[in-house]
């Protein structure tokens, strides 16, 4: 019996995400097809194409031997037509449109369908969703991942989960495997997936705007970025994060991978978290002041762009030659 899965969401993650469970084999098979949706049909179509899926419903037979990948025109469609669907939206505005829709994600659940959502919202938003899909009789795990665009793409993300230990132990070697490097679970109460991630992104957003300032402290000093980047990765601070951002944040390449708007966004989330549980968050917060003022510069026009854009912001608030040169290039 065809047991098809799901995909709601082929942005920047889940595009990636998706062509994982296609190329290692879990999906797209006669016996596991894929059944997709996106807010941007064409890609959906271009996904498709990719893989030289066919979008007909029948999947008894695939002659062709080519993967089956289903396009529904609702989320509803994909949850109803598959035992396990994967959802990743971008920001928790468009994650509330496409799970609360009138044809969204939670009008499609019944009895024995599950849920895995692999967004970064707030916990509330996470345990919300939970009661919701629970109260129809389906399962729910939130399973929101540390990781950008080359490790999805790549299957190393590390999915981090919470809530149904059964759903998480039916996909971990069947599914989370080819999209990750590691998937760890923390809790059967919803919430505590989300609080993990929000820890990791705001240690990351608060590591790269102080990398950003010890580089453009650099540069106005005489010292040659290059050389100092090779320093940094050869002694106890180097992380790969530098490794990948900072040669990039030189030359102004700021090509999307986690855009900026998002790292604020998960940023601001986690100083909420640390202000509600009483703990001291000074550094995060001055980080996430630095990352709100970059997102709302309509002068830079930077919001869309990778987090590593934070550096424009950074030498356009400072004024030695190197950053007023910088300025002007820019």
């Amino acid at each position: 019996m065809a047991s098809p899965i799901g995909f709601v969401g082929l942005g920047i993650m889940g595009e990636g995400m998706a062509a994982r469970l296609v190329s290692e084999g879990i999906a797209g098979t006669e016996q596991n097809p894929l059944v997709i949706w996106n807010r941007t049909a064409s890609k959906c179509h271009s996904f498709q194409k990719r893989f030289g899926g066919g979008d007909d419903d029948d999947t008894t037979t695939n002659n062709n031997k080519q993967p089956i990948i289903i396009i529904k025109d609702t989320p509803k469609e994909v949850v109803e037509t598959c035992t396990v669907t994967y959802s990743m939206v971008s920001t928790p505005e468009a994650s509330r449109s496409v799970f609360e829709g009138e044809t969204g994600v939670l009008a499609g659940v019944t009895t024995g369908k599950s849920i895995v959502d692999c967004a970064t919202l707030a916990e509330a938003d996470m345990i919300r969703m939970d009661q919701a899909v629970r109260d129809k009789g389906g399962r729910f795990l939130e399973a929101p991942v540390s990781g950008s665009k080359g490790p999805a793409a790549q299957g190393t993300l590390i999915f981090l989960c919470a809530g149904s230990k059964e759903l998480f132990d039916e996909i971990k070697d069947h599914g989370l495997n080819v999209m990750g490097k590691a998937s760890h679970f923390f809790h059967t109460n919803v919430g505590y997936g989300t609080r993990a991630k929000l820890v990791v992104n705001s240690l990351m957003g608060t590591m790269l705007a102080a990398f950003g300032e010890a580089l453009a402290v650099s540069e106005s000093m005489g010292l040659n970025p290059t050389t100092m980047l090779d320093v940094i990765g050869q002694g106890a601070i180097q992380t790969p994060m530098y490794n990948l951002k900072g040669p990039k944040m030189i030359v102004q390449d700021h090509t999307p991978n986690f855009p900026l708007k998002h790292a604020h966004k998960d940023m601001a989330l986690a100083c909420d978290m640390a202000k509600h549980v009483g703990t001291e968050y000074s550094v995060m917060e001055s980080a996430e002041r630095l990352f709100r003022t970059a997102r709302n510069d309509a002068e830079l026009n930077i919001a869309d762009d990778d987090f590593s854009a934070v550096y424009e912001l950074i030498h356009k608030q400072s004024t030695s030659e190197v950053s007023k040169k910088r300025k002007n290039i820019g």
